[in-house]
C-alpha cells in the first residue's frame, strides 16, 4: 500500500503533447502553456470536501519544455490532500488514480494525450528524483524524403548532414562541465551539467526512416541546452564548421552569439528516468543538494 506524507497524497503523472501550438510548458501571463492547461483542469477535479472550492493544486514537471518542443513522455507530480483525494471518483467505483487519469483526459485539449496516474511511491519527485532526460532532434536532409505530415516534429533541412562529421562534433561536448555558452542565463541557477549522450544515426527503419536523429541522454539540462548543442554541430556536420571552431565556442564562459539555436518544432523529450522506487526520495535530496551548492 502507498504511503502517504500527512494526509497529502502525491499522484505521478505521465502524459504526451504536442508542443507546436503552445508558448512552453512554464505558465505565462494571456500565453497558452501545457502547465496552464493541466492546472485549469486539475482546479475543475481537486476541490474541497466540505466547501465544493476549487483546491487549485500546482503541478511539478520533469523538466520544462520550450515554446515549440514536444513530449512523447513527459512526468510530473501533483500533492493532493487525502480527504480530496478520495473524493475524485465520486460514484464511479474507480480508483481515484484512474478517475483522476479519465478527468484529465476528458478535459485536456487534443494535442495532450494523458497515459497514466498512479499513486507515487514514498519519495518521488518528478524533477528531482529523475536520474536523466532523453531528447531526440530529428532532421530530414534528403528533399524526396519530406513529407508535410512531419512538418510539425521534424526539421526539413536543405544541408546534406555527414553523420561522421556530427558524431565527432558532438562527442567532443560530452561530460561533466560548464554548458554555459549552451544556455540561456538565468538568475541563481547553474549551467554545469552531465551530457551522458550525443549521438547521431540515419534511421533505417519505421516511421523515422531515412531521417537523420540526434540522441541526447544528461542529468538534466538547462534552458534551450539541447536545442543550442544540435545548433552548434549542424554547421560542422554540413561542412561551413569545422572543430577548432566548435572547440572555441564551447570554452567560452557565456552564452555565445556564434550558435544558431536549431528550431524548437524538431525537438522531443522521449523518456525520463527514474531509480528504484527505495531510492528515489535519496536521489532527489543528492539531487537537490549539488544544484544548491553549484547555484
Amino acid at each position: 500500500m502507498t504511503e502517504h506524507s500527512g494526509v497529502v497524497v502525491r499522484a505521478r503523472l505521465v502524459f504526451s503533447y504536442d508542443g507546436t501550438e503552445f508558448s512552453g510548458w512554464a505558465r505565462q501571463p494571456n500565453l497558452r502553456t501545457i502547465e496552464d492547461e493541466f492546472e485549469q483542469a486539475l482546479a475543475k477535479i481537486v476541490r474541497d470536501p466540505k466547501t465544493g472550492a476549487s483546491l487549485n493544486p500546482r503541478i511539478t514537471v520533469a523538466g520544462r519544455t520550450d515554446a515549440g518542443v514536444h513530449a512523447r513522455q513527459q512526468v510530473a507530480h501533483v500533492d493532493v490532500p487525502l480527504e480530496a483525494w478520495e473524493r475524485v471518483p465520486g460514484q464511479t467505483g474507480r480508483t481515484p488514480a484512474d478517475a483522476l487519469r479519465a478527468k484529465l483526459d476528458a478535459l485536456a485539449p487534443d494535442d495532450v494525450l494523458i497515459h497514466d496516474v498512479t499513486e507515487a511511491p514514498p519519495g518521488f519527485d518528478a524533477r528531482f528524483s529523475a536520474t536523466e532526460r532523453r531528447y531526440a532532434y530529428r532532421i530530414c536532409d534528403v528533399r524526396e524524403l519530406r513529407d508535410p505530415l512531419m512538418r510539425r516534429h521534424v526539421l526539413f533541412s536543405d544541408d546534406s548532414l555527414d553523420l561522421e562529421a556530427l558524431n565527432a562534433a558532438s562527442a567532443t561536448l560530452l561530460g561533466l562541465r560548464d554548458f554555459a555558452p549552451f544556455c540561456r542565463p538565468r538568475e541563481g541557477a547553474t549551467s554545469i551539467r552531465e551530457l551522458k549522450e550525443f549521438s547521431w544515426s540515419r534511421v533505417k527503419v519505421g516511421p523515422d526512416a531515412g531521417l537523420v536523429v540526434a540522441t541526447v541522454r544528461a542529468d538534466a539540462f538547462c534552458h534551450s541546452m539541447v536545442r543550442s548543442l544540435v545548433g552548434a554541430v549542424l554547421p560542422v556536420g554540413s561542412g561551413r564548421r569545422d572543430l577548432d571552431w566548435l572547440a572555441i565556442v564551447a570554452s567560452g564562459r557565456e552564452r555565445s552569439s556564434a550558435i544558431s539555436v536549431a528550431p524548437a518544432h524538431g525537438l522531443t523529450l522521449e523518456q525520463v528516468s527514474y531509480p528504484a522506487d527505495a531510492e528515489l526520495g535519496a536521489r532527489a535530496e543528492v539531487t537537490r543538494a549539488r544544484r544548491e551548492s553549484l547555484n
